[in-house]
């Protein structure tokens, strides 16, 4: 059983997601940070598990959209489209607008260094409730969820709007000249697990192109990519 007080704050933030659970608890879940289940100890349930399944869901949903209603567009161009829309990037935005941070429970440390405004930590979240809808509801609740607040970024992305993909853009750039494999290697991490910082680098065949550093994985690919394409002048 929730305390009453973190049940009225859930049952609160339901009328943001529109979507009304059964089970409640889902929702809890989805909303923990594993900073603050590690504080807690006991076994203590947080969100990582349901992100991997959200993570699957969201690219179900986005893929079978832009399949469904843009005929017209290539495979190149639907992947493109596709890791727009589901980029950390933008489910941070989305996940801002619903006001997911503010619910959220984070231990001490990720308090103090702003994890709750953090864009790693909120696209995470984001997925969290993605798969918390569909375990609760089915497929088609989870898809009303993730179209309602990922439309805009559809049709950003389609009009040329979108937040820029620069790994799409760097693989595209280099197939067409070399069929070598492109390769991203985070090749150090450090601080505090509440405020790690990663470095990747990312490599076509054994040529070392570019380096990053993020907040998460996927920024410091993300950056990686970036400074490959400048140092090319792309």
């Amino acid at each position: 059983m929730l305390p009453r007080d973190r049940e009225c704050q859930l049952k609160e933030f339901e009328s943001n997601l529109e979507y009304e659970f059964d089970n409640i608890q889902l929702l809890d879940v989805a909303l923990t940070h594993s900073s603050y289940a590690n504080e807690r100890g006991g076994g203590l349930q947080h969100n990582e598990r349901l992100e991997f399944l959200g993570d699957s869901v969201l690219g179900l949903v986005i893929s079978e959209y832009l399949y469904t209603n843009f005929p017209e567009l290539t495979e190149g161009s639907l992947t493109k489209i596709k890791a727009l829309v589901v980029s950390e990037a933008c489910l941070a935005k989305a996940a801002r607008r619903i006001g997911l941070g503010q619910r959220m429970l984070l231990g001490k440390g990720e308090e103090r260094t702003g994890g709750r405004d953090r864009d790693s930590i909120l696209a995470d979240a984001f997925e969290s409730v993605i798969a918390a809808i569909f375990l609760d509801g089915g497929l088609e609740q989870a898809r009303k969820f993730v179209l309602k607040n990922l439309a805009g970024f559809i049709d950003d992305a389609l009009t040329g709007k979108g937040i820029r993909d620069y790994k799409t853009d760097l693989q595209e750039v280099l197939q067409r000249e070399s069929d070598k494999a492109i390769e991203y290697r985070i090749v150090r991490d450090s601080g505090p697990d509440h405020q790690k910082i990663f470095i990747a680098q990312v490599y076509h065949g054994d040529k070392l192109l570019g380096e990053g550093v993020g907040r998460s994985k996927k920024e410091a690919e993300q950056h990686a990519a970036q400074k490959a394409l400048e140092d090319m002048g792309k």
